[in-house]
């Protein structure tokens, strides 16, 4: 498996580094990378590649102004992601931290590499650890986001951050277009109400992610 990734990793790096100007994108190698990509999986069919691989609007945008969008289509990007959010049906953004803690470290499901769907049973959860450091008693914790630890000590509680969490979670474009968080939310990875217990995970006081040293 690694010999036969290296090769479309060595050539994806020589599309996007030697044959893209630094705004606009470059049409000819993003569809070039995207026919290298198509042929490197041969076991899949047309439907699995239109509901796991072909870009939303707001995903083609970003990869065409390569994360950097300008002023009136970033605009776009977070107006469209504000107007996708929903909130859970009882009003409340501030769930179950337990329950939260159960989600953040749930790194299963929704696999890509096959291309198909997740057995019956398997859990979707945020991952979040493998990016964030969380709750300190959780050693196996990425570096790729901000540290999280202590969260309400940096963030404080009031109603504003927890609609600005929760807004973060569900959607994370609709406060930075073309951040690189997932869209929890948007893509209906975790419903309304899990993603309220992540926003209690984080700002309950009685969360472990409070309790740090």
């Amino acid at each position: 498996m690694m010999r036969a990734t290296m090769p479309l990793i060595a050539a994806l790096l020589a599309l996007t580094s030697a044959g893209a100007p630094a705004a606009g994108g470059n049409d000819t190698a993003v569809k070039k990378a995207e026919e290298i990509v198509r042929k490197s999986f041969v076991e899949v069919t047309p439907d699995e590649w239109n509901a796991r691989l072909q870009q939303d609007q707001t995903q083609a945008a970003c990869s065409y102004y390569r994360n950097e969008p300008p002023p009136d289509i970033a605009v776009r990007i977070v107006s469209e992601a504000q107007a996708s959010i929903r909130y859970p049906a009882d009003g409340k953004l501030l769930g179950n931290w337990k329950e939260g803690a159960k989600l953040a470290a749930i790194s299963t499901g929704g696999h890509i590499g096959k291309l198909q769907p997740d057995p019956p049973g398997r859990e979707h959860g945020g991952n979040c650890y493998a990016c964030h450091a969380l709750a300190p008693q959780e050693v196996a914790a990425g570096n790729l986001g901000p540290n999280l630890t202590n969260y309400i000590k940096l963030r404080g509680n009031s109603p504003g951050t927890v609609k600005s969490v929760y807004d973060k979670i569900y959607n994370a474009h609709a406060q930075y277009p073309c951040s690189l968080m997932p869209r929890f939310g948007h893509n209906g990875w975790l419903t309304p109400e899990q993603v309220a217990d992540l926003v209690a995970f984080l700002l309950d006081a009685e969360s472990p992610v409070n309790k740090g040293q």
